[in-house]
């Protein structure tokens, strides 16, 4: 991928939010995001994780379907406060938010990759190089659309869509990380 004529050399990590840095709320078996801060729990070994890929050189990109704004389950503010206590706690250079629902049948709503080629064009992204990190079949989709290197399923039994095509399951964000950087602990 070039642009002006240059190599882009930069690679990322896409991350999903919801089930992949912090807890869902799982409801009947299917995930839902937190609405409130109060509701937000970071994941165990997600700070690690993001330290991990921030040393090898990666940019920590987020990339987060978020339909309860347009719904009115959750308003701007809260979810403002949510991403600024990530962008706080957690070595995350971006995040990347879609508020419509899957009927809005938009570009930017995984399985949709306009959230991914966005993020790649602001910070110069190389795609063949990035990852792509979900719990959901639409995040496993966006990744293998967006022609990642690799694309990793931290699969949680979800009563939903299984996800097809080639990918890595995987049970947490450690395990994903150990998987590309060996089992080795962080300096």
């Amino acid at each position: 991928m070039l642009r002006s004529g240059k190599k882009l050399s930069r690679k990322a990590i896409f991350l999903d939010r919801d089930g992949v840095i912090n807890s869902s709320i799982i409801i009947n078996g299917k995930p839902y995001a937190p609405t409130k801060l109060s509701d937000l729990l970071i994941l165990p070994g997600v700070i690690d994780s993001l330290s991990r890929f921030k040393s090898h050189q990666y940019l920590n990109v987020v990339v987060t379907n978020q339909p309860d704004l347009s719904t009115g389950k959750q308003t701007k503010e809260s979810l403002e406060k949510i991403h600024n206590y990530l962008y706080a706690h957690c070595p995350i250079d971006l995040i990347k938010v879609c508020a419509h629902t899957a009927e809005n049948r938009c570009e930017c709503r995984k399985p949709g990759i306009g959230m991914i080629l966005e993020a790649a064009r602001e910070l110069e992204i190389n795609l063949v190089e990035s990852f792509m990190i979900g719990d959901r079949w639409s995040d496993v989709e966006a990744g293998q659309r967006a022609g990642c290197k690799e694309i990793f399923f931290i699969d949680y039994g979800y009563n939903e869509k299984i996800p097809k095509g080639k990918f890595t399951v995987v049970k947490s964000l450690k395990e994903c990380a150990d998987k590309v950087f060996g089992s080795c602990q962080l300096n």
